[in-house]
């Protein structure tokens, strides 16, 4: 690392800590929060839950007055619509805050993997939603561009009409916009690169994949600024793809142990928290509480590519209460 860059640093880690100061100081106002799992490019089953967690009006506007909305990260990939849900959750970005809420979203695996190039799971419809009547001449301008390394990548024995065959199967019109998107430069890397990967609020932590032993001693503060330093290229990348990592941790949600009690303890002692709330490790049936509720699970497959139940999470006056949509509230159950 040069100079001038561990300079940088540590002066966007001294403003960090600041701006996390005076945030955590707001969050201690007790406030209403809403958390919803992975949603995974369904944007009616969004509607459909910010609508029965009262977030939005029939309009799509926000109606959730000073509720504190946190999305847990896993917005793209599976399901067609993930731009229609980011630039909706924009709008009441923008709008929460003026009528005294806010709307947070997370940083998941999901998030991460389309910003390094990791396209495995994304859809048809999701390159297809970036489509403009310039595609078809932005990939030719594309292919020319990069032909001598597609020649490379597909086979130096292909000749190039072959190349141009493959190439345009694997990047169909709108590939070229939604890479440029999810780049760290592009209009979603920008903003997913603003989020945070763990959040504390009040006595509730709140991260994509859990808190493993590996990251117990870390502040959020500096899981954060590592995850943002990865996605933006200027830092190891290992955090991103780490199995013990935030945003793939899946031991928070194994079924419960003593080994894992005593690693959920570990990490609740260190951040000051009572609980962890979770996605990323599907629950079908709805929201799980374990550990007597010091682990909730709110990934429960919201989209229809899981088929699991549309659900979210309420935590208010210290409560927190499961609400699958269309059903009666199930309390938290102590153990």
């Amino acid at each position: 690392m040069n100079r001038k860059f561990s300079i940088i640093s540590r002066i966007a880690a001294v403003i960090a800590a600041s701006v996390a100061a005076l945030t955590a100081a707001a969050f201690a106002e007790e406030r209403r929060v809403v958390a919803v799992g992975d949603l995974h490019g369904d944007y009616d089953a969004f509607v459909s839950i910010a609508r029965d967690a009262g977030l939005i009006n029939k309009k799509g506007k926000w109606s959730g007055g000073d509720t504190i909305l946190v999305q847990l990260g896993d917005i793209p990939d599976r399901g067609p619509d993930t731009l229609k849900i980011i630039n909706h959750l924009k709008s009441l970005e923008r709008a929460a805050t003026k009528r005294g809420g806010k709307v947070i979203v997370l940083i998941g695996n999901h998030e991460a993997m389309n910003m390094t190039d990791d396209l495995r799971y994304v859809t048809a419809e999701e390159y297809a939603a970036f489509k403009t009547r310039n595609s078809s001449r932005m990939r030719e301008r594309y292919f020319f561009e990069h032909r001598a390394d597609l020649k490379a990548r597909y086979g130096e024995e292909l000749d190039l009409e072959a190349v141009r065959t493959r190439f345009e199967k694997d990047a169909p019109l709108g590939y070229i916009e939604h890479r440029l998107a999810w780049r760290p430069q592009g209009e979603i890397g920008k903003w997913v690169m603003k989020h945070d990967a763990v959040l504390k609020i009040g006595d509730s932590v709140f991260v994509h994949g859990g808190i493993s032993d590996a990251y117990v001693g870390r502040s959020p503060d500096e899981i954060n600024g590592a995850v943002c330093a990865a996605l933006s290229g200027e830092g190891p990348a290992d955090i991103l793809t780490d199995e013990a990592g935030p945003l793939w941790h899946r031991g928070n949600a194994a079924p419960e142990t003593d080994e894992g009690a005593a690693e959920v303890a570990r990490a609740l002692d260190a951040l000051g928290a009572s609980r962890i709330v979770i996605g990323h490790t599907p629950s079908l049936d709805g929201p799980k509480f374990l550990y007597g509720g010091k682990v909730i699970v709110v990934d429960t497959g919201n989209s229809a590519a899981y088929g699991g139940v549309r659900s979210w999470l309420e935590i208010k006056d210290g409560e927190a209460s499961a609400h699958i949509v269309g059903a009666a509230p199930e309390r938290e159950r102590a153990q």
